[in-house]
C-alpha cells in the first residue's frame, strides 16, 4: 500500500513558544487515519504546516509523492480541508459561496453540492450571517467535499454538529472512503476516532508519543476490571505492576490492567469476590492513562 501523506521530522517553532517537534508518520492510501491529542497539543499546527498555510521550520511533508511546499498549488486541487473554525463573508448566500469555491477546481460540482446539502439538511439559499455555528460547519463540510478530493483533511470536524448530524457526517465519510478516498481525521474526542479510524497517532505537547493500530491500542494493551468484593479490602492489595487508574470505593474496585492476565487471575483468586466484569476499556480510558503515565 503506497503512502498518500508522509511526515518527515516536521518541526514548526514560534520563537520560544512551543509548536511541533520532529513529527514523523505516514498515512496510507485508502486509510482513515486518526491524529489525536488534547486541545493545544499541536494538531492544528501540524495540519496547517502540511497544507503550507504556515511553513515548517525544518523537516517536510510529502502528499501524493510531492513536496507540500514546492508543489502546494498542484496538491491542493485534490485535497478537501475542513478547519476547526470556519469563517466566511457574511453577506453571501450559501450557494454563491459554494459555487465560488467550486470555480477554483474547473469542474462542474453542482450535483455534488446539492447532494451533500440534502444529506446535511443545509439550506443553500440562506445568507451566511443567518446561519448558526452548526450550520456554518455544514457549509465547511460541503465546501471540503464538493470537488470530490482524493484526500480529506479534517481538523476537529464535528464541533457544532448535533449527534444525529454527526452520525450522518460519519456515514458520508465512510461512503467517500469506500470510493478509495484517504482521510486524515484530527480530534480530541476519542470516541470519534475509535469509531472511524484504523490507525492513530497520539500527539502530546508538540511531540508524537504513540503510533498504533486502534485494535492493538484497545485489545492487546489493557483490560478493564470491575470487581465487587464481599469484604472490604485495602487498595494496596492491587498496587502491583501493570495496574493503573485504580479506584477502591467501599466494596467496589475498578482498575486497568496491562500484563499477564493469568497473574491477575491468581491474585484475584485469593480474595472473596461476589461479582466481576472484565472488558475492553474504551480508547479514552487508555489515552488518559497513557498521558498520566508520560507525565
Amino acid at each position: 500500500m503506497k503512502n498518500v501523506v508522509e511526515f518527515k521530522n516536521l518541526t514548526k517553532t514560534y520563537g520560544k513558544a512551543r509548536g511541533i517537534e520532529n513529527i514523523s508518520f505516514n498515512v496510507e492510501e485508502g486509510e482513515i487515519f486518526g491524529f489525536i491529542g488534547p486541545n493545544g497539543a499541536g494538531k492544528s499546527t501540524a495540519i496547517r504546516t502540511m497544507l503550507s498555510i504556515i511553513y515548517p521550520t525544518s523537516g517536510s511533508v510529502s502528499i501524493f509523492g510531492k513536496d507540500s511546499v514546492k508543489d502546494a498549488k498542484e496538491i491542493k486541487k485534490n485535497i478537501g480541508y475542513l478547519p476547526s473554525e470556519v469563517f466566511y463573508y457574511d453577506n453571501m448566500k450559501v450557494i454563491d459561496l459554494l459555487k465560488y469555491s467550486a470555480s477554483f477546481y474547473k469542474k462542474d460540482c453542482s450535483k455534488k453540492i446539492h447532494d451533500l446539502a440534502e444529506d446535511m439538511n443545509l439550506d443553500l439559499n440562506k445568507k451566511i450571517d443567518d446561519l448558526s455555528f452548526g450550520n456554518r460547519k455544514k457549509v465547511g463540510i460541503v465546501q471540503a467535499l464538493l470537488h470530490e478530493p482524493k484526500l480529506i483533511i479534517l481538523d476537529e470536524p464535528t464541533g457544532g454538529l448535533d449527534p444525529l448530524m454527526q452520525q450522518k457526517f460519519f456515514e458520508i465519510l465512510i461512503e467517500e472512503n469506500k470510493k478509495g478516498v484517504t482521510i486524515l481525521f484530527s480530534s480530541h474526542i476519542l470516541s470519534e476516532v475509535q469509531k472511524m479510524c484504523s490507525r492513530v497517532a497520539i500527539i502530546k505537547e508538540g511531540k508524537l508519543v504513540k503510533l498504533e493500530k486502534i485494535s492493538t491500542l484497545k485489545e492487546t494493551n489493557h483490560k478493564k476490571f470491575q470487581i465487587e468484593v464481599k469484604d472490604k479490602i485495602d487498595e494496596d492489595y492491587f498496587k502491583i505492576n501493570g495496574v493503573s487508574s485504580l479506584n477502591v470505593n467501599e466494596n467496589n474496585v475498578s482498575f486497568l490492567f496491562r500484563g499477564d492476565i493469568n497473574e491477575m487471575v491468581k491474585k484475584l483468586s485469593k480474595i472473596n469476590i461476589s461479582n466481576i466484569l472484565i472488558e475492553e476499556p474504551d480508547l479514552e480510558e487508555i489515552f488518559m492513562h497513557y498521558y498520566k503515565k508520560e507525565e
